[in-house]
């Protein structure tokens, strides 16, 4: 896995959560964007690498301790990115989803991420799935070796 918080929102998400949870100075510096080597060779002075690294391991336990994925291939970017914003204003949609009552996210700093329950704040209350989707859904995870 790649620990790099700059790379993924997802990470750097659960590292602001897990900062704010414990009111750790850190956060501040969390916030850094540190991908380009200008922002590094910038900000090298301020930032606590070692503190960062030990965090990027936080989150990497965090994750593998809590979460499971399914993958599947669509070749088509624009229908890929479609279906991903139904999915996720599906469940952000959906009443009964809610996070447990000791979810890590409720610490987030990200009100939209404490207000709906998911690690994101993109695609939120949008469009859902249709049944047409959820149909085509199901055919591209069956496709994929997935049960549905």
């Amino acid at each position: 896995m790649n620990e790099n918080k700059d790379r993924s929102i997802f990470r750097k998400n659960i590292g602001r959560a897990l900062l704010n949870k414990y009111k750790d100075p850190l956060l501040q510096q969390w916030e850094l964007d540190l991908t380009t080597k200008n922002a590094k060779e910038k900000h090298s002075d301020s930032v606590d690498f070692i503190k960062q690294k030990e965090i990027e391991k936080r989150v990497t336990k965090y994750i593998q301790d809590n979460f499971s994925f399914v993958v599947f291939q669509i070749d088509n970017k624009e229908k890929r990115l479609g279906i991903e914003s139904k999915i996720i204003s599906t469940v952000s949609l959906c009443e009964e989803c809610k996070p447990s009552e000791n979810w890590l996210g409720s610490f987030s700093p990200k009100e939209k991420i404490r207000k709906s329950g998911l690690w994101l704040v993109n695609e939120l209350w949008k469009i859902p799935l249709s049944d047409k989707d959820i149909i085509e859904l199901k055919h591209m995870l069956k496709k994929a070796g997935h049960s549905t």
